[in-house]
């Protein structure tokens, strides 16, 4: 207290002039040291009492009057809020006589150059001991100070009070921040953090990239993306899941209230010291990919090394994928003038030409409406080969000569082979359909990158020697529209190949010339159609003529029983064995066969599933309670425990919690999608999330179909089979940890550097150690670190790429030409 400081130094000086007289007097009449002695030590309190009176006339009264306006203000600051004291705390050097120290932590006024009142006490006896040396006098100050310290407790009891009331508030504060076990829900919350009016350095003092268990590191820097958001984050908190999340629904902690563990401290502080390691220091630095592909490198499409090795390419080898055993830990350079996607849903009609800058198809295929340059942009006007005059027209010639296909309701889950620039899934979300859209990395230039820059789901992939990466009976409809797929060719290997992924009772939809021309060469296609197509019990259900378009589009039926195999005359094309498993899918070799229709109530395929919406969130009904799930519970329950646990995640942390911006995302990548709880949860959005299921986790990806859902086998030690910049937003919910003991884990998080678009979001659910590596590497490719948080050794990290690009290169000798 300012007053109580200046009463101590005016009661000093009176008792110095005091002390210099005693000194006097004992030069002076050093023979009457005895006499003096008891006078000094009747009348020292005298004069103290005389001092205190004259403290209590004057100066102590104004102390009195100094605490209660002192008191007053501490009680206004305490009204304030954390940014009054913080605010405070930065200014104690030049307004140190204003603060109560008992409104300040302890270390706000560690290492203050100003003086507070306990240390006055001690400078005070210091100067009484150099200038009394007699063992008397020392006695006497002795007594002195013990009168002091009686005064002082009761001030410094009053400073504790004081301390106390603002320690709760602080504690108050803080328990905004820390773990909070909900003892109702049974679940662990965090209070957003967006409520409290923190920034990250307000939110404990911490450091960018520190993580303290049971607390949240937060970076709040306003980027672009988010500007314009309005959404409240009300009523929000984290819902973080356990490590082996094997109790999905028993998610509660310890708190360790306001104090922090020895361990963590520790930990914090050897974590910041690595975090602040310089990049190359950490063996982090990253060089661009010098090859031919440039800024559209897929490492697995564009092996030329491999491609060179190939003995022929009559079934397209060349354009399947050839990974290099030593993936590339480089970084894809971005185009000359890349600058941010435009949202969804102008995207679908334009996109920035710089972005991909590529004018082959506008020249090859402008007059079919498929792409146009104007100016800065590239032009879609929605049409196809097959319907240049626009796909929704298309799309509903389709529904209007076969109602049953019914879009958004009986058929939800589409595979549009040969997609060009996937106008046809684009205009089918109109519908309610989602669309896995697929076409090759070949002549028809960037078709698939372009239909990802439009928001579009796609993959690169051609139909060759290999089984596509998707489960056996998984698609509503096939879609082709003259996608230059030889199907009758080599026994129609490629057509049953769509029809392993055909669900029984699903549609195969060919718009495609051999349907309505008479050339020679259709002509022969078409009876060879005909005759395929009847030997796979195919059901022709219409062939419609497209007046509009002047194109004509045949529909078929593949069976729901194995009546029609059974009563063949020729097993031609044979069946396939019982051992042939048609779910297996990653790099198995295509086999001229057909797989058995699953008749048995239990099995799945023998019933078409729910419609949509209500498919989302039923268990299928092939989904056994004598099978343990993934979680170690019965499949049901399993199931049903993982989406309420996506769907409290979204609702609670990821829709609100983490500042993300939801309007501008629109392509999204689940790594590791168990049962795609979390694509489920996020399902009224606008956006679409491929789920992807790692080929070493629990095959589930059926059901995600199932759900009326989409997805694909992969291996994270390959680069995945999508251009560069294609993904808005990266979900990993501990996939890295099972990862980086198997793989290159560089080049896994180069992946994920390729994959994702500048100013594109990651959010990781991992183990903290993991999380800290990945803190770490994030840093290194100048990635900001928006929100860290760590619990119980788990941990979830919320980072934002960047455009940063380093300059030096690393040629990559098997993509090079």
């Amino acid at each position: 207290m300012a007053l109580g400081k200046y009463s101590r130094v005016d009661g000093r000086r009176t008792s110095s002039g005091y002390c210099s007289t005693v000194s006097i007097v004992v030069v002076v009449a050093l023979c009457l040291v005895g006499v003096w002695m008891m006078t000094s030590s009747s009348t020292v309190p005298g004069q103290n009492s005389d001092v205190s009176q004259e403290n209590n006339n004057g100066v102590k009264a104004h102390v009195a009057e100094s605490n209660d306006q002192n008191n007053n203000d501490s009680n206004n600051e305490r009204n304030k809020g954390a940014v009054d004291e913080n605010h405070s705390s930065e200014e104690g050097n030049l307004k140190q006589f204003e603060d109560n120290p008992g409104d300040l932590p302890e270390d706000a006024t560690k290492g203050d150059n100003n003086v507070t009142p306990n240390q006055e006490e001690k400078n005070d006896k210091s100067e009484d001991a150099e200038k009394i040396t007699e063992e008397k006098e020392e006695e006497k100050s002795e007594e002195k100070s013990e009168d002091e310290k009686k005064e002082d407790g009761e001030e410094r009891k009053e400073d504790t009070t004081t301390e106390s009331e603002n320690g709760d508030e602080k504690k108050e504060d803080e328990d905004s921040t820390v773990v909070k076990n909900d003892s109702e829900a049974g679940e662990t919350n965090v209070n957003n953090f967006d409520d409290n009016e923190k920034t990250s350095e307000e939110i404990s003092g911490e450091k960018d990239g520190e993580k303290e268990e049971g607390k949240i590191v937060e970076n709040k820097k306003d980027d672009e993306s988010d500007q314009g958001s309005t959404a409240k984050k009300e009523n929000s908190s984290e819902v973080f899941p356990s490590g082996a999340q094997s109790e999905l629904l028993n998610e509660s902690t310890t708190e360790n209230g306001a104090f922090s563990t020895q361990a963590t401290e520790s930990k914090k502080e050897k974590e910041a010291q690595k975090s602040s390691l310089g990049e190359n220091q950490n063996g982090n630095s990253w060089k661009l990919c010098n090859t031919t592909a440039g800024p559209d490198y897929i490492p697995c499409l564009d092996n030329l090394a491999a491609i060179r090795k190939l003995s022929s390419t009559k079934h397209y080898e060349h354009r399947e994928r050839h990974c290099p055993e030593n993936p590339p830990t480089c970084l894809v350079p971005l185009p000359e003038g890349y600058q941010r996607s435009i949202e969804w849903p102008t995207s679908r009609e334009k996109i920035w030409y710089h972005n991909v800058p590529h004018t082959k198809l506008a020249a090859v295929k402008g007059h079919q409406n498929w792409v146009k340059v104007s100016g800065e942009y590239l032009i879609f006007p929605g049409g196809g080969t097959q319907f240049k005059n626009g796909a929704l027209h298309y799309i509903d010639t389709i529904q209007q000569s076969v109602p049953e296909i019914a879009w958004g309701k009986r058929s939800r889950v589409v595979l549009d082979v040969g997609c060009g620039v996937a106008s046809f899934g684009g205009f089918l979300f109109e519908r309610d359909v989602l669309t896995m859209s697929l076409a090759p990395k070949d002549e028809h230039e960037a078709q698939v990158q372009f239909a990802l820059e439009r928001g579009i789901p796609a993959i690169s992939a051609v139909m060759g020697t290999k089984r596509l990466p998707y489960p056996g009976r998984v698609f509503d409809i096939v879609h082709c529209a003259r996608c230059r797929v030889p199907w009758h060719a080599e026994g129609g290997k490629l057509l049953l190949e769509l029809n392993r992924l055909l669900r029984p009772g699903g549609f195969f939809v060919w718009s495609a010339t051999p349907i309505y021309q008479k050339l020679p060469e259709d002509v022969e296609i078409w009876e060879a159609m005909k005759k395929l197509t009847q030997a796979m019990c195919w059901e022709v259900v219409s062939i419609t003529k497209d007046e509009l378009n002047g194109v004509g589009i045949a529909v078929y039926r593949k069976p729901t029983s194995n009546e029609c195999y059974e009563q063949r005359s020729q097993n031609d094309p044979p069946l396939c064995q019982d051992s042939d498993d048609p779910n297996a899918a990653w790099n198995v070799p295509l086999q001229a066969c057909m797989h058995k229709v699953p008749i048995a109530s239990s099995e799945r395929g023998s019933q078409w599933p729910e419609q949509w919406p209500a498919r989302v969130d039923k268990v299928p009904y092939w989904l056994s309670s004598s099978e343990v799930g993934v979680y170690g519970k019965p499949a049901p329950e399993d199931f049903a425990a993982d989406y309420a646990h996506w769907k409290r995640v979204v609702k609670k942390s990821y829709l609100n919690g983490l500042g993300i911006n939801w309007s501008t995302v629109r392509n999204v990548m689940d790594m590791r999608a168990v049962y795609g709880g979390f694509a489920a949860a996020l399902r009224e959005l606008n956006l679409w999330v491929m789920n992807v299921v790692p080929i070493d986790a629990p095959d589930t990806l059926p059901i995600i179909y199932e759900r009326g859902l989409f997805g694909i086998y992969h291996d994270w030690c390959e680069s995945f089979s999508t251009y560069p910049r294609t993904y808005d937003l990266l979900h990993a919910d501990h996939l890295f940890s099972k990862t980086k003991n198997k793989c290159n884990f560089k080049a896994v998080v180069s992946e994920v550097d390729r994959i994702l678009r500048p100013e594109g979001k990651i959010i990781v659910r991992d183990t903290v150690e993991t999380i800290s590596e990945l803190e770490n590497l994030f840093k290194s490719l100048q990635w900001e670190i928006r929100m860290t948080y760590s619990k119980d050794n788990e941990g979830l990290l919320y980072a934002q790429k960047t455009m940063w690009r380093p300059k030096e290169e690393e040629i990559v000798t098997y993509a090079i030409a």
